[in-house]
C-alpha cells in the first residue's frame, strides 16, 4: 500500500471515529469503540507520514486524498 491509500484511510476512519466518541460519551458510556478507531486512525496517519519521505504537509492533504478517491473510483 502506498503512503497516500494509508493516510486516506486514516483521515476516513478518524473522519466516523467523531461520531461514535460523542454518540458515547453523550450516553454516559465508555468510548470503547472509539478509542480504538482513534488509535487505529492515529496510527495510520503516522504511518503514512513517516513511510512518505518528505512527509505531508497540512494544504497537500485533501489534493491526495482526492487524488486517491479519483484512482480508485476511476
Amino acid at each position: 500500500m502506498d503512503a497516500d491509500l494509508i493516510l486516506t484511510i486514516g483521515v476516513a476512519l478518524f473522519i466516523v471515529t467523531i461520531p461514535s466518541l460523542l454518540s458515547a460519551f453523550s450516553e454516559g458510556e465508555p468510548p470503547r469503540v472509539g478509542a480504538i478507531l482513534l488509535i487505529a486512525s492515529m496510527g495510520l496517519v503516522v504511518a503514512a507520514v513517516t513511510t512518505k519521505p518528505g512527509g505531508y504537509t497540512l494544504r497537500e492533504v485533501p489534493g491526495v486524498m482526492l487524488d486517491v478517491t479519483a484512482r480508485y473510483i476511476k
